[in-house]
């Protein structure tokens, strides 16, 4: 089946999909995005990730290409129209296209683009076996909090991981863990608390990640919201990170030091089971 992406209005087949040379997201990385998980044709924390579109264009000065209930529309044609079960749908909103200047331009239509991708989200490999991580010096932009599509150093990282063997990059900013290339990161700690750093312009403040900190409170685990140092994470009973796509995904390995028995803890496995059910009953 030929894959559908929505380009500015239009409904066309990828081979199709075309947006301005001068388009300034790709000139200057001068946009945002999101990405929504499927599961069973539906959306998962669509509105959560509406409520971080929204403050994401607000501190970059953009506009809104449409009104949130055509965004949905739009986001249901597309599950629609590629026959999407699970996986997942990207959106990316750029100021536009002008000649090429610094300044933002005066006026700009912005770009709107949807694509999705199929992917096993549930039956997820690495939530099964782990994922190993190693940490990398957090070289990005100060501010973190707004998901902009400058994602080279992030894209950097992973591959430094690949390279030695590892799954992921968790970054390290002096000495402590911001979070993952694409991903926020948490351990739990020996009497079972779990952490995860606060939120600040340091972080992204993640869907997944303020579902899943629900999810932990109503199941009575302790929560501490704070920065943890790399030695932390080392001497931790367990870890996991949470993610749009990878909801809850647990870690078995930093630096080359496996945590606890080497296999995903049951802290991260309750809260993905957990996470997977309200999820499954909450979308739309």
């Amino acid at each position: 089946m030929e894959r559908i992406v929505y380009v500015n209005g239009e409904y066309v087949p990828e081979q199709e999909a075309k947006v301005s040379v001068f388009d300034r997201g790709f000139l200057f990385a001068d946009g945002v995005y999101e990405v929504t998980a499927v599961l069973n044709g539906k959306l998962v924390d669509f509105d959560g990730h509406m409520r971080r579109l929204r403050r994401s264009l607000l501190e970059l000065q953009m506009a809104l290409p449409c009104d949130e209930g055509e965004l949905l529309a739009i986001h249901r044609a597309m599950i629609e129209k590629n026959a999407l079960v699970e996986g997942m749908i990207y959106m990316q909103i750029t100021r536009g296209a002008a000649d090429r200047d610094f300044a933002f331009p005066a006026s700009a239509t912005p770009t709107l683009v949807m694509f999705t991708q199929t992917r096993s989200i549930i039956d997820s490999a690495q939530a099964k076996t782990g994922v190993r991580v190693v940490t990398v010096e957090d070289l990005r932009w100060g501010r973190r909090d707004i998901k902009t599509v400058q994602l080279l150093y992030p894209s950097m990282a992973k591959m430094i991981a690949q390279g030695k063997g590892a799954d992921d990059a968790w970054l390290v900013q002096d000495g402590m863990v911001t979070e993952g290339t694409s991903n926020n990161t948490y351990i739990v700690t020996a009497d079972g608390t779990i952490v995860t750093r606060d939120l600040s312009h340091d972080i992204l403040p993640g869907i997944t990640r303020a579902a899943v900190l629900r999810c932990a409170r109503e199941l009575q685990m302790k929560v501490e919201e704070r920065a943890f140092s790399v030695e932390e994470a080392l001497a931790a009973r367990e870890a996991f990170s949470s993610s749009a796509t990878g909801f809850v995904s647990p870690v078995v390995e930093i630096d080359g030091k496996a945590l606890g028995d080497g296999q995903p803890g049951p802290v991260a496995r309750r809260l993905r089971q957990v996470y997977i059910e309200e999820s499954l009953k909450a979308a739309i």
